[in-house]
């Protein structure tokens, strides 16, 4: 068995987005800017890969202060009581290619739901540092209600005002720990 290896998410390399419907006719995107998150390996097999990953809910940005002000309320991600996201995974499987489907376990606002994203393993580089690298691009939707962000207005021409499907993003550099 391989020695376990430890990488660390690079945040100057990577971004968590999200897309959410607004009005049911145009999309908000929106980003987190403090996150961190750890892989374990077996050598640098990824497919053994056990994550563990946090994000800030109040460094949330969408380019809209009041917007985002109401996003850290307790009508939505409720930052003075929940101050993270969390997600570990369960499991990493191949669909083929450099294609994988992540299962694993989202946390937000103390609600844990189990989540599929897809990825796309983009490689490994070593930098001009001699630096190992390793990057990934991970999509996926989760349900907000399943999460208890369910906040929203219904609009007087019918429908909402904030859709309830959240398409999640996100560009991953992981840099490889000298042991």
């Amino acid at each position: 068995m391989a020695a376990k290896t430890t990488w660390v998410i690079d945040p100057t390399h990577s971004e968590i987005a999200f897309k959410v419907k607004h009005l049911m006719i145009s999309n908000v995107k929106g980003s987190f800017s403090e996150f961190s998150g750890q892989v374990l390996t077996d050598g640098d097999d990824f497919s053994t890969a056990e994550i563990s990953f946090q994000i800030n809910p109040a460094s949330i940005n969408t380019g809209v202060g009041d917007r985002d002000g109401h996003l850290k309320s307790a009508d939505f991600f409720d930052v003075e009581n929940f101050a993270e996201i969390t997600f570990t995974s369960g499991k990493l499987a191949k669909t083929g290619g450099d294609e994988f489907e992540l299962t694993g376990y989202l946390t937000i606002k103390g609600v844990s739901q189990t989540i599929k994203l897809d990825v796309e393993f983009g490689g490994l580089m070593t930098d001009p540092w001699g630096n190992e690298k390793a990057g990934f691009t991970l999509n996926g939707k989760i349900n907000r209600k399943d999460f208890g962000l369910t906040w929203n207005a219904t609009l007087e021409a019918g429908g909402v005002l904030v859709g309830e499907e959240i398409r999640i993003s996100a560009d991953v550099e992981l840099a490889k720990q000298k042991a």
